[in-house]
């Protein structure tokens, strides 16, 4: 089942944007979350991997520290707060639930997502 994602937009260079991402019940419940990003000419990476369960996450080196992830349960969405932001994290970001954290963010963890929010746009300059 789709998600549904809101947040997004363009900002400067050390700007901060939160992303959330909501889900049915069942999605939530069962599988894991985060996302992917997509700059354009490359191929989709993930940014983080987010279980809804412990609220243990696995975060791309390329964001560690900048990035955090959190919940809310009663709302079955995850939100994703990214600060500092660069030039180099423009992109299209994509909503993903599935059991993807076991295979990781690389290519393997695409394998693993069940289902994709609509996508939203974040463009830094510089």
């Amino acid at each position: 089942q789709v998600q549904l994602e809101s947040g997004g937009g363009s900002v400067q260079a050390g700007g901060s944007l939160r992303l959330s991402c909501t889900a049915s019940t069942y999605t939530y419940s069962n599988f894991n979350m985060g996302w992917f990003r997509e700059a354009p000419g490359k191929e989709r990476e993930g940014v983080v991997c987010f279980n809804t369960g412990d609220g243990s996450a696995i975060y791309a080196d390329s964001v560690k520290g900048r990035f955090t992830v959190s919940q809310d349960n009663a709302k079955n969405t995850v939100y994703l707060q990214m600060n500092d932001l660069k030039p180099q994290d423009t992109g299209m970001y994509y909503c993903a639930a599935g059991p993807f954290c076991q295979a990781g963010l690389g290519e393997d963890g695409l394998d693993y997502v069940n289902s994709w929010g609509q996508g939203t746009q974040v463009t830094v300059s510089s």
